[in-house]
């Protein structure tokens, strides 16, 4: 048995999402900016693709741009708005933040000449609010906290950071990393006030390659790229119609039972590592916490190591992770899990277990069996 759960890395493209790409590469081809008509019917899809994101999060289909992923999404709104302040001020980011938003608050600080700030985490995943409220005030211009932490599946107090902003920072915008939240956790223009939201094809069943940034009706951001015009002239560039084809239907595919499904195999292998291994730590919120998102457990077994277990579980055909997929090989501690203070009993033993809809109970219970026998026989070898 393959069972594969670093969901959170990538995922496999659905069949729909597949169909619809082979079909725009062989008949669908034309550049959307060409004036005959099979040109126009290239054009139309990427209207008809811009609609169903836009209604997915509630937003204007005018303001949603599409961009080649969430990395390039996260800089876009980061820049874009940073450089239309006419002094420089104070951008702030979450220390849970991905290196796409932490790095591009980094250098903002030598394109611009604003201050970066990081915002402390509580020691179970979350945003210290309190540090928070004392950070903000009318130098702030940008905060940046994720939709859900792609390490541990805290979801943040979205609609909290956005009183707080209200209150002392009016002025200053919200830019939201949705990329390991987006279709899994609700997210709504009309219940946030937050200015971009960004998202990713490859995070849900679509296409690497291709994602976009939706922003709030009167947002001004400025283009990162000089070129043709195209998407009203903030993403210039021939559109990937392929991929944008390929992102609309892995979206309209999404099963809208999706999260409740993947809670109850969360909730299963929990139970069973916990009745196998009660000495097992979770990095985050339980999974019963209604912050923990469905999709997403981060544990240790003290004193495995992460890398030790996760090859001897891919000798059993079962593939996890080990924090994000972009930075594990650096062989360095988890800068997410060192500002929740975590031991580094747990940090070097941590493991990320990430889900999707495709995934099964028998998955799971397989999965459970084999981690309680593999930490079991590498105790036995593990120096303490």
């Amino acid at each position: 048995m393959q069972v594969y759960l670093d969901n959170s890395a990538t995922t496999k493209s659905c069949g729909a999402c597949v169909d619809a790409m082979l079909e725009s590469m062989a008949s669908n081809f034309y550049n959307p900016s060409a004036l005959y008509t099979p040109a126009m019917h290239a054009e139309r899809a990427v209207t008809d693709a811009r609609r169903v994101i836009a209604a997915s999060v509630q937003a204007n289909e005018k303001n949603v741009l599409f961009t080649s992923g969430g990395t390039e999404s996260d800089n876009l709104a980061i820049w874009g708005w940073l450089q239309n302040q006419r002094l420089p001020g104070e951008v702030l980011y979450t220390a849970a933040e991905h290196a796409a938003v932490k790095n591009a608050c980094l250098e903002a600080e030598a394109r611009f000449g604003c201050k970066a700030r990081e915002i402390p985490l509580l020691e179970n995943g979350s945003v210290d609010l309190a540090a928070l409220e004392q950070m903000l005030g009318e130098q702030t211009q940008l905060i940046c906290v994720m939709h859900v932490c792609n390490e541990t599946g805290v979801i943040m107090p979205l609609e909290e950071i956005c009183r707080l902003r209200d209150h002392l920072a009016p002025k200053a915008a919200i830019h939201v990393d949705g990329v390991q939240g987006y279709l899994r956790v609700p997210f709504s223009f009309r219940k946030y006030a937050v200015q971009s939201y960004a998202l990713s094809g490859h995070k849900i069943h679509g296409p690497k390659g291709v994602g976009a940034l939706v922003l709030r009706d009167g947002f001004r951001i400025k283009p990162q790229t000089a070129g043709g015009g195209q998407q009203n002239n903030l993403r210039s560039g021939t559109e990937n119609t392929v991929g944008i084809a390929g992102l609309k239907a892995a979206v309209e595919a999404y099963p809208a039972n999706g999260t409740e499904y993947m809670l109850q195999l969360k909730t299963e292998l929990v139970r069973l590592l916990r009745e196998g291994l009660p000495e097992m730590q979770i990095a985050g919120l339980p999974e019963s916490d209604p912050m923990s998102a469905a999709h997403i457990l981060n544990i240790a077994f003290p004193p495995v190591r992460a890398e030790t277990l996760l090859h001897a579980l891919e000798d059993d055909g079962i593939y996890v992770g080990t924090g994000s997929a972009c930075s594990s090989k650096k062989g360095k501690h988890s800068s997410v899990l060192t500002a929740m203070k975590c031991s580094n009993a747990v940090m070097d033993g941590a493991i990320r277990i990430s889900l999707c809809h495709e995934n099964t109970m028998e998955e799971m219970r397989f999965t459970a069996e084999k981690i309680i026998e593999k930490v079991a026989l590498l105790r036995r070898f593990t120096r303490r």
